[in-house]
């Protein structure tokens, strides 16, 4: 076997899992259903220079490790020189041992740079010099690293005022990679933020309607998710804290928006009212389109307010809220499918203590109309990791169908974060592959094989449809 960390049965503790994961994962193309990834420097094409531009630039999860070991702003996001922040960043790696950080790096390194060394601070100038070679040249451009993923479909967010100005550049080009975007109106949606109305003077000018009504507002989504629509948008995406579900009628969300729009303070129950109205709205336009629609709940953003102050928002100061979620998401989904408007629809949960609720909740759903139309939604953000996702995967498997799975996604801003897709492949084949050697499973490699490929590309491929 080899002596190198990353190896290729890495994760793989078994021969079934080894002959899962090369026969019938590895190969499988990507199709990153849902990143953050900024399609201006796919369509531009982007070469990086350095590590620090593609690898550390951007990514919270590095940068709260830094913090906890003490280095200083400066080298995180600060004025610090990229070689700096690479060697800071060097220096918390061997740190970061059992966090998934640890992993990502190597894989990372291994993958994209064929660099199998440890990083620490004694190989950390020798991998910045070869790593910034080869990203200085055209063979590791941007477009060029998605190809080196295997990427099929990578699929961007974007905000209802976007002009899909780069999507559009990108669909006129020969770049084999399907670049599509998801719309996110969480800005319209959430009535009592700081700058909303400000928010809405610019949707007018996007949608070009005087947004004075909340008819008008309604008129103004629904003419940006035709747009978004028309230019090969098929899914949503809504990060919220917990989904929105009170009892209210049209005259009142109309006045809560009125009063809003006049730059009157409205109460915190005025505002869970008109964010449940909205986005009922929304959801029932997704549905007309056919589209997925994608909600991210749990998460406790900007709790730091003296760095989010400097700094801004997705900066590393969230964390994992505890809300309640099952009662107004049963009834959310209950309203919606009353009507027959309920949409393919994923949810991602950030609280681990709910797993078994959202699993439990997407059955009460499935009409047997499409194959996994409800899906519990991979592990994401501070549980895309060996723990959070085999945990999730396991909650699926005993209370749903984990064979209906539609699978993994990046949810990064990383152009390297596409080997996390690799990191889940093999810790599926490893759960499987365990089973079989325990005699839980029966060692039909021929048909868990299918159901392999099925989790890690087929049941995707059809369910997004693109």
């Amino acid at each position: 076997m080899s002596k190198n960390f990353i190896h290729d049965n890495f994760l793989l503790e078994n021969s079934f899992a080894e002959e899962l994961y090369h026969t019938y994962a590895k190969h499988q193309p990507i199709i990153d259903y849902h990143n953050h990834l900024p399609p201006k420097e796919i369509a531009d094409d982007k070469i990086f220079g350095n590590l620090t531009n593609v690898w550390i630039n951007g990514d919270h999860y590095k940068w709260r490790a830094m913090r906890t070991l003490g280095i200083d702003e400066k080298f995180v996001t600060g004025t610090g020189s990229e070689k700096e922040k690479f060697m800071h960043w060097a220096k918390t790696v061997p740190y970061t041992m059992r966090n998934p950080l640890y992993h990502w790096t190597h894989l990372e390194l291994a993958r994209y740079f064929d660099i199998y060394d440890l990083l620490n601070e004694k190989s950390a100038d020798k991998i910045y010099n070869e790593t910034s070679e080869k990203l200085s040249s055209k063979e590791y451009s941007c477009q060029n690293l998605l190809l080196k993923a295997n990427a099929e479909l990578v699929c961007t967010t974007e905000d209802p005022t976007d002009t899909l100005e780069q999507h559009q550049r990108l669909a006129k080009s020969d770049f084999k990679v399907n670049v599509s975007t998801a719309f996110r109106p969480d800005k319209a949606i959430l009535i009592g933020n700081d700058g909303y109305n400000a928010y809405m003077d610019a949707l007018e000018k996007s949608a070009d309607i005087a947004i004075e009504t909340f008819d008008d507002l309604c008129d103004a989504l629904k003419k940006r998710i035709d747009y978004f629509h028309e230019n090969g948008c098929r899914l949503c995406d809504h990060g919220l804290n917990q989904i929105y579900f009170e009892q209210t009628n049209e005259a009142e969300v109309k006045t809560i928006f009125r009063k809003k729009r006049e730059g009157q303070d409205i109460t915190e129950a005025e505002a869970l009212k008109f964010q449940s109205a909205i986005l009922l709205f929304l959801a029932e336009q997704y549905h007309a389109k056919c589209w997925v629609q994608q909600f991210h709940l749990g998460a406790l953003r900007n709790n730091n307010a003296r760095m989010h102050h400097i700094l801004g928002p997705d900066t590393g100061w969230d964390s994992i809220g505890d809300y309640p979620q099952a009662e107004k998401l049963s009834a959310f989904l209950n309203a919606l499918d009353s009507k027959d408007t309920l949409a393919k629809t994923i949810i991602y949960n950030l609280n681990p203590a709910d797993n078994e609720v959202m699993a439990t909740m997407i059955g009460n759903f499935n009409d047997g109309s499409v194959k996994g139309k409800v899906q519990f939604g991979s592990g994401w953000w501070f549980l895309d990791q060996k723990d959070g996702m085999t945990k999730q995967l396991n909650a699926l498997s005993n209370m749903g169908l984990i064979s209906c799975f539609v699978g993994m996604l990046t949810d990064s801003r990383s152009f390297l974060s596409f080997p996390r897709h690799e990191y889940f492949r093999r810790l599926v084949c490893n759960l499987f592959g365990d089973e079989i050697k325990r005699g839980e499973l029966p060692n039909d490699m021929e048909w868990i094989g299918k159901l392999i490929t099925d989790i890690c590309y087929s049941n995707a491929k059809n369910y997004f449809e693109f």
